[in-house]
C-alpha cells in the first residue's frame, strides 16, 4: 500500500513544501519539523534546479539561493537520511526530470526508497513519457505522483486512472505563486477524477490563506501550499520555523 495514502486519512490533508538548502540545509529541516509539529499531513521537498520553469519567482529565488549556497542532490539525500529519524510523515520529492535523468534515474529512484522518501513529482514531465520513470519507480516503491492541470481536459480522465499515490490538481495556469483568487472550474475537475480512481487529489498553485485553504479541501482530499511558507523563510532565515509551525497549524485548522 502507498504510504502517501496515510497522509489523507485524518481528515483534509495539509501539504508543505519547502526548498532543500534554502538558506540552509539546518534550517530546511527545522522548518520541516515545525511543518509536521502544526499539522503539514505531508512534505514536499524540493531540490533545486537551475531553470525552474513551473515555478514563480519566490520559489525561483529559494532554488538560486540554495544552489548558491552549494546545495546537491547528494547533500540533499544525506540530509533526508537524518531528517527520517525525527520525521514520520510521508514525504516526496519535487523536481524537474532533467535533475532525475542528470543524476542517472535508477540510482536516484533508489536512493529515495533507500532513504525513505515516499515518491516523486515532475511538473515538467508529460504524461506521455512517464514510462521512462515510472517502471522504475515501480520497482523501488515510490509512487510517481501525477499532475492534473486546467488544460488536462480530456486527458483528466486516462491520467487519473494510472495516478499513484495523490494527484496534484494545479489550480491555475502559469507558475506557483500566490494568488488573490483562483477562479479555475476545480469542481469540474476533481469530479472527472473522482469517477475515474478513489486516489485522493490535493490542489495547489496560489493557495497562501486560510480562506482558500479551506475552499480548496472543499471541492477536493487536501490543499498544497509551497510559496506562503518559502516567503516566511526569505523574510524570517533562520527563524523562520517557529512562523511556519504557527502558519501550518492555522492553515490545517481551517481545512
Amino acid at each position: 500500500m502507498s504510504k502517501i495514502k496515510t497522509a489523507f486519512e485524518n481528515g483534509k490533508a495539509f501539504i508543505a513544501f519547502i526548498t532543500c538548502g534554502d538558506p540552509d540545509l539546518e534550517t530546511t529541516k527545522e522548518a520541516v519539523i515545525a511543518a509536521v509539529k502544526g499539522g503539514a499531513d505531508l512534505i514536499e521537498l524540493g531540490i533545486p534546479f537551475s531553470d525552474p520553469t513551473a515555478e514563480g519567482p519566490v520559489i525561483q529565488g529559494a532554488n538560486l539561493r540554495a544552489l548558491n549556497g552549494g546545495i546537491t542532490t547528494d547533500k540533499i539525500f544525506e540530509f533526508v537520511k537524518d531528517l527520517r529519524k525525527s520525521v514520520s510523515v510521508p514525504m516526496v520529492f519535487m523536481t524537474y526530470a532533467n535533475v532525475v535523468y542528470s543524476y542517472d534515474s535508477e540510482k536516484f529512484i533508489k536512493i529515495c526508497s533507500e532513504i525513505g522518501m515516499d515518491g516523486l513529482i515532475l511538473p515538467d514531465l508529460p504524461f506521455e513519457e512517464k514510462e521512462e520513470f515510472e517502471d522504475t519507480c515501480n520497482k523501488y516503491d515510490i509512487d510517481l505522483v501525477s499532475l492534473i492541470a486546467p488544460t488536462s481536459e480530456k486527458r483528466i480522465s486516462m491520467i487519473a486512472r494510472e495516478a499513484k499515490g495523490f494527484i496534484y490538481v494545479v489550480s491555475s495556469l502559469g507558475v506557483t505563486g500566490t494568488r488573490s483568487s483562483i477562479t479555475t472550474d476545480l469542481d469540474s475537475i476533481v469530479k472527472v477524477i473522482r469517477e475515474n480512481t478513489d486516489i485522493p487529489c490535493a490542489i495547489g498553485f496560489g493557495i497562501s490563506t486560510p480562506e482558500q485553504a479551506a475552499k480548496m479541501s472543499n471541492i477536493s482530499d487536501g490543499a498544497i501550499v509551497g510559496s506562503a511558507i518559502i516567503k516566511l523563510l526569505e523574510k524570517h532565515g533562520k527563524n523562520a520555523p517557529k512562523y511556519i509551525e504557527d502558519y501550518v497549524h492555522e492553515m490545517k485548522a481551517a481545512m
